[in-house]
């Protein structure tokens, strides 16, 4: 390395260290404030009892899973199987550290908003979710440049870190499964049988599936969606190294293949600076800061990248860099902003929807539907022209390779904001939380309507996040899938014939990488389906053989719901997870290379549309419902409320199971295929069949 590439990876250290300070100050800034008194308390102490007993129990299974793995990887290389470990333990980490930090903000949020009001509850739940978002990019940015330097800072070595993507796209996969099940069986189980078959509010403290919802919050939307961003992060950093390494043949190759791991310490300035400006008025719209977030963050990472590049690759092709990075953000924003526009309930989808719902559960399912595959068409079409505008804005600089490496890096700079991403998602469930304490200790209409007002903007946040995390994971999937054409060993010309569409193998491939996202998806629901059919069997039970629950004479058995659900989600996540892990390696080793490319390609196509919809569908059918709730065609308990519930419901394992999951199982497939390229170029059944 010469003395400018040792300058820029302490830089990233240094950054990545100051992350993981200032997520440690923020916690100990929380922990300050009081966590109320009384009832609060004592809710908030079920649902970190229920978290925590939930995130060992999974961890415990998905570690267990990883160490297997890890040995088989050990036999293809012992750093890559201390990379693969180091990134399962990392993304471990960040979701462990951000839920316990969500499960103490919620009750001091709740605390705050009865204390001080709005805009001092904004600034806590705020920094709550901070701490998920700026541990997630931290960790993953100081690990990526430790592995660097401790293998030896070369080239070469680039191919090892590898591992550390597969490591945490394995426990992204299973959490964010796992996590979807849970938070969604309950949140079903809860909201049937409490909302409309006993007509009792939200959240209300005789509800026994009302615990166990608040718990699926956090093991769902805070640690299962950290380690989703998380391994999207470091995926993007990743592949976009391994193509600089692997086929960039220039005398500042390190500088390319370093310039990823920089620019993201950039979006950690950003991330960092932007908790400083998420503010509002008392009486203001709290999503109105938490959007505006990412655009501030946007111009910030912007403004630090050019001198970056322009250092590291000189003021020529600097700006060539900088344009590609700034095409990932604006690509990035404009998902996000697509994503508020379907589902924020103040704009005309959800009104649509909310309006609707007045004749009835099918018109509220099918007009969602419309709206869920509309709002998948400016998101696509972002991704298409990031990828065009990225790919020949290098390309005439250094050819095909260098155009390749453009997409990377534009997934890099989208990805950039996954820290300000993270945080107003964590955002979320804490506001939710914050909701559900209120309600059930009785804090009165007053802090209730603060909390709604933060969870509603918490509702809108975790679907722009959700957009986001989709359109990041195509773009961050189309890189690996570059890296992967370029660890084949071919030429441009040789890629383009082999790995056509018109070829069989190629289209054999494709035709199963088109069915596999709808099979897991299938998967995911059904699992999601059973869990909550056992749920609301229990929840029924206690209200029919405990009629004192009713009349508050009687407690639910809040704990025993909390088992159920736990025990259902942990005996369902596995099946979903073994596909993603194993579908590519019997492509691979039964049709080979090439067939795999073509179902990697298909996967990722379908996946994106797939995804997209369900995270916006669901959001739009949840906000259609609290639209309804705030008074709206005859308010709670109206039939068009009725209508809007189970459109809801139906909702709920798409936008926090199934779709989210998609993003990962089109990455996780990719680096599985990286990482045994080698094998199945060499050892094949159909390649062996031929020669």
């Amino acid at each position: 390395m010469g003395i400018g590439d040792i300058v820029m990876i302490e830089i990233a250290l240094i950054v990545g260290l100051v992350a993981i300070v200032y997520a440690l100050l923020l916690i100990f800034e929380i922990f300050k404030i009081p966590p109320g008194e009384g009832k609060m308390v004592e809710i908030s102490e079920f649902i970190k009892e229920g978290a925590s007993a939930y995130l060992k129990r999974q961890y415990g299974i998905i570690i267990s899973i990883a160490l297997i793995i890890a040995v088989g990887v050990a036999v293809i290389s012992y750093r890559l199987a201390i990379s693969y470990v180091l990134g399962a333990l990392s993304s471990t980490l960040a979701g462990f550290v951000g839920m316990y930090v969500a499960v103490n903000s919620n009750v001091r949020t709740t605390y705050v908003a009865k204390a001080f009001g709005l805009s001092r509850a904004l600034s806590v739940a705020f920094k709550g979710g901070s701490v998920m978002g700026i541990m997630v990019v931290g960790v993953g940015t100081l690990m990526i440049a430790l592995q660097y330097i401790a293998y030896g800072g070369s080239l070469e070595i680039i191919n090892d870190i590898i591992g550390y993507s597969f490591g945490a796209s394995t426990v992204a996969l299973f959490a964010r499964v796992g996590g979807g099940i849970y938070t969604k069986a309950a949140d079903i189980g809860a909201d049937l049988v409490g909302k409309v078959e006993q007509g009792i509010p939200e959240d209300d403290p005789r509800n026994p599936g009302v615990i166990a919802d608040n718990v699926g919050d956090n093991v769902g939307d805070v640690a299962g969606m950290g380690a989703d961003l998380f391994e999207s992060y470091v995926g993007a950093i990743i592949s976009t190294m391994v193509i600089a390494a692997t086929t960039l043949a220039a005398s500042n190759a390190i500088s390319w293949a370093l310039c990823p791991l920089i620019i993201s310490s950039a979006g950690i300035i950003a991330s960092i600076l932007v908790t400083f400006v998420v503010r509002v008025k008392e009486g203001g719209d709290p999503s109105r800061p938490l959007t505006l977030a990412s655009v501030i963050g946007s111009i910030i990472i912007a403004l630090i990248s050019y001198p970056i590049t322009a250092y590291m690759l000189g003021s020529d092709v600097g700006v060539r860099v900088w344009t590609v990075i700034v095409i990932g953000l604006v690509a990035g924003v404009v998902i996000g902003l697509t994503s508020d526009y379907f589902t924020n309930k103040d704009k005309p989808p959800v009104s649509k929807v909310a309006m609707m719902s007045q004749m009835g559960p099918a018109l509220t399912i099918l007009s969602g539907f419309s709206y869920g595959f509309l709002s998948t068409a400016i998101p696509a079409l972002g991704v298409a022209i990031a990828e065009l505008l990225s790919f020949y804005i290098l390309y005439s600089y250094g050819g095909f390779w260098y155009g390749i490496y453009g997409v990377a890096l534009a997934a890099v700079g989208m990805l950039s904001l996954t820290g300000i991403v993270v945080s107003a998602d964590a955002y979320g469930p804490i506001t939710d939380n914050a909701a559900g304490i209120a309600e059930q200790a009785g804090l009165g209409d007053e802090v209730r309507a603060i909390t709604d007002k933060l969870d509603s903007a918490g509702n809108t946040m975790k679907s722009i996040s959700k957009g986001f995390a989709i359109g990041s994971a195509a773009l961050t999937a189309l890189a690996f899938l570059a890296a992967y054409s370029s660890k084949l060993g071919l030429s441009i010309t040789d890629i383009k014939i082999n790995l056509s569409l018109i070829d069989p193998t190629v289209l054999s491939g494709s035709f199963i990488g088109v069915a596999l996202p709808a099979l897991f998806v299938a998967l995911v629901v059904m699992a999601v389906s059973d869990a909550a059919f056992v749920l609301i069997d229990e929840i029924r039970r206690q209200f029919k053989e405990r009629p004192g629950i009713m009349e508050f004479k009687e407690k639910p058995d809040y704990g025993r719901v909390v088992a159920i659900v736990t025990s259902a989600a942990i005996k369902k996540l596995i099946l979903p997870g073994a596909v993603a892990i194993i579908s590519p390696l019997v492509v691979g080793f039964i049709l080979g290379p090439y067939a795999l490319g073509g179902m990697l390609f298909s996967s990722i196509i379908t996946g994106l549309l797939l995804g997209l919809f369900q995270g916006n569908v669901g959001n739009t059918w949840d906000n259609a419902k609290k639209h309804i709730e705030e008074g709206k065609y005859g308010g709670k308990g109206s039939e068009a409320h009725k209508a809007a519930v189970i459109g809801d419901t139906v909702g709920d394992p798409l936008k926090d199971a199934s779709g989210p999951s998609i993003n990962i199982l089109i990455k996780l497939m990719s680096v599985v295929s990286l990482v045994f390229i080698v094998y199945i170029v060499n050892y094949n059944l159909l390649g062996a069949i031929l020669r």
